[in-house]
């Protein structure tokens, strides 16, 4: 759930992505974005608010790549 927010600070604070695989971001974003789906179907407000949160600190990974890439 917060295991991008370490990678989120050392991209903000070195302004460089030289070592991220967008592939792999993308790859983790479409699996949380349809376990967040899964979870708005069954109604499960734990799977919903894990994969929410989850789909949030990934979105701000992928920002920050797309800002930074022609640092690398």
């Amino acid at each position: 759930m917060f295991g991008f927010v370490p990678q989120i600070l050392k991209i903000y604070r070195t302004r460089s992505v030289a070592d991220i695989s967008i592939v792999m971001l993308l790859q983790f974003f479409s699996g949380v974005f349809l376990w967040l789906l899964y979870g708005l179907h069954i109604q499960n407000n734990i799977i919903i608010a894990a994969n929410a949160i989850s789909l949030v600190t990934l979105i701000t990974a992928i920002g920050l790549y797309v800002k930074y890439r022609n640092n690398k």
